[in-house]
C-alpha cells in the first residue's frame, strides 16, 4: 500500500515522504495511530510542497550553522575559574561558562545543547571544546581556563 508519512517513522522515513508498506503494517499501526495517509494524487503533491520546503529550511539552518562556525572556528576562549595552588579547580567549567565566555569574546550566542564537552574541566590550561550547530557541522575551539 503507498503512504504518505505524517510522521517521523525509524527505519520507513520522514514527514512527507511518500512510502511502499504492506497492508497489514498500514491498516494495523500507521494508519490508526495518524503516522501516515493514504497516497491519493492531491495528497503526493500536497507532500512533494511539504518535503521541498522542509529540504529549503534544512539548507538555511545549514548554511547559517557553517556562517557561524567560520566565525568561531580557530577561536580562543579565555575564562577565568578559581583555582588551588596545584592548578586544580574548585568545582569544573561547565557548558554555561562556555556559552558566557564565547558570548563575551565573539558575540556570538549558543545554546546549552551545542556545547560538547568530551571530558570535565577541572584544571588550569588548555582544553579543546567541541561546538555542535547542526548535524553535519561541527567544530572545536580552544578553551584557555586561567586562574581567576
Amino acid at each position: 500500500m503507498r503512504l504518505i508519512l505524517t510522521a517521523d517513522v525509524d527505519e520507513l522515513g520522514r514527514k512527507g515522504d511518500v512510502v511502499e508498506v504492506s497492508d497489514g503494517y498500514a491498516r494495523n499501526y500507521l494508519l490508526p495511530k495518524r503516522k501516515a495517509v493514504k497516497a491519493t494524487p492531491g495528497a503526493i503533491a500536497e507532500a512533494e510542497r511539504v518535503k521541498a520546503i522542509r529540504e529549503a529550511a534544512e539548507r538555511r539552518a545549514r548554511e547559517e550553522a557553517e556562517r557561524i562556525a567560520s566565525q568561531l572556528a580557530g577561536t580562543r576562549v579565555v575564562i577565568a575559574a578559581q583555582a588551588g595552588d596545584e592548578g586544580k579547580l574548585y568545582g569544573s567549567v561547565t557548558a554555561s561558562d562556555v556559552i558566557e565566555g564565547i558570548k563575551k569574546f565573539t558575540g556570538v550566542e549558543l545554546e546549552r545543547k551545542q556545547i560538547d564537552l568530551r571530558s570535565p574541566i577541572r584544571a588550569i590550561g588548555l582544553h579543546e571544546v567541541w561546538i555542535r550547530l547542526h548535524p553535519d557541522v561541527e567544530f572545536p575551539i580552544t578553551l584557555d581556563v586561567i586562574p581567576a
